[in-house]
């Protein structure tokens, strides 16, 4: 289906197929705009590469430290945008991440993301290919989409870098389509949300005399001021089965039947972990590459408005996340403001958010009328308070109001 937005893909946005030799013999091969020594990064200056975003993701495999302490197994997805390309694959082995890596960019780029499939280090005997689903994103062509019965996925030794014309502002996800039950339980999962191109307006009133200043950030084009806030933090729910990934990390068969997930976590981290503001390394024997990069503690000054970018690319369960003491306030739902067709406005107060799969959430707190302290942010289903048999855990962090 054709979208009126959308502009003509770049020709020059193809895959690379290589060979896989050896690391030592093989090289990813990045395509972005104005690089030019292929580390995704522009060097170049002028007016053309103005709008122009590069990154660069390695997919593979790697292990996370559980909020218990257990290390777990995993794929996932790790970011080498800076790497060059000789070195891209090295960097990018044995240091997938939960979740991925966050992706944020604004409306009116043009964001090439090169992703390069180094393997699994763990299961030699695997030679799985991987993708990129940018998830409920209206993609300029199929080939940039993902899902592999529809388009293609990325071998191991290969290079695809995809093209996206960002024209809608809001949370999304992004995840590997391939095998996804398996690929995303394993923890191909990742943030990615667009910011509105309101942000970056000169002072200026509006018509309906919201005056916009410049600094000023929201969540939507809203016209209003409505969305508007000041601290942001992206929060993705999320859950490991143990049994699963221990089978595939010792090449037995996969209990898709009875998959339970046990270990429920915020950001790919389980509490008290979650309120660690540091990289979490897992021990020195698994190479020490940082696994776990994104917090989930949500830190404020009173006053101001916190933005949770709430998503769920789990596989098994729904969630609901809860708060006490403070009122959240929705303003958008998948990836779109909460206005009806005439232009009413659909957002609405409430205490607890309920997500599946492939869902976000955009919930704004004012921090206006609430005492310093610390909240509870948790999820209701409170046997997902635990990390796997530990109490006291899981899918659960601390909002901070100074």
């Amino acid at each position: 289906m054709k979208n009126r937005y959308l502009k003509p893909i770049p020709a020059a946005v193809v895959c690379a197929v290589m060979g896989l030799a050896g690391n030592a013999f093989a090289a990813a091969y990045v395509q972005c705009p104005g690089d030019n020594n292929g580390d995704a990064i522009i060097d170049s200056v002028g007016p053309q590469y103005a709008n122009k975003k590069c990154m660069h993701l390695t997919a593979g495999d790697g292990f996370i430290k559980m909020g218990d302490g257990r290390l777990q197994y995993m794929f996932g997805f790790a970011n080498v945008t800076g790497t060059p390309e000789t070195q891209a694959i090295d960097a990018g082995t044995l240091a997938a991440s939960f979740p991925a890596p966050t992706i944020v960019v604004d409306e009116g780029d043009e964001f090439y993301l090169t992703l390069t499939n180094v393997g699994m280090i763990m299961r030699p005997d695997l030679a799985d290919p991987h993708s990129v689903h940018f998830h409920g994103f209206p993609n300029a062509s199929d080939i940039f989409d993902g899902v592999p019965e529809s388009t293609i996925s990325v071998n191991m030794g290969a290079s695809l870098t995809y093209y996206y014309n960002l024209v809608q502002p809001g949370t999304y996800m992004y995840h590997c389509h391939v095998e996804a039950s398996e690929h995303m339980q394993m923890g191909m999962l990742g943030n990615l949300y667009v910011r509105p191109a309101q942000n970056k307006l000169p002072n200026q009133t509006f018509p309906n005399g919201f005056a916009h200043q410049q600094g000023n950030t929201y969540v939507y084009n809203d016209g209003d001021g409505s969305t508007q806030y000041d601290v942001d933090v992206p929060i993705q729910l999320g859950s490991f089965d143990p049994e699963f990934h221990d089978a595939s990390m010792n090449v037995q068969p996969l209990p898709f039947a009875n998959m339970k997930d046990t270990y429920a976590m915020l950001n790919g981290r389980g509490y008290p972990d979650t309120l660690n503001t540091g990289d979490l390394v897992p021990p020195p024997e698994n190479t020490g590459k940082p696994s776990q990069r994104v917090s989930s503690l949500v830190a404020a000054t009173a006053g101001e408005k916190i933005l949770l970018r709430v998503s769920n690319l789990n596989i098994t369960n729904f969630y609901t996340l809860a708060v006490n003491g403070l009122t959240m306030k929705v303003v958008g739902q998948g990836a779109r403001l909460l206005r009806g067709p005439d232009g009413k406005d659909l957002s609405y107060a409430t205490n607890s958010v309920t997500l599946g799969g492939g869902e976000s959430i955009d919930v704004i707190i004012d921090t206006a009328d609430a005492t310093p302290g610390t909240y509870f942010l948790y999820t209701s289903n409170l046997n997902y308070l635990s990390n796997n048999d530990e109490d006291f855990g899981g899918m659960m962090t601390e909002i901070h109001i100074n």
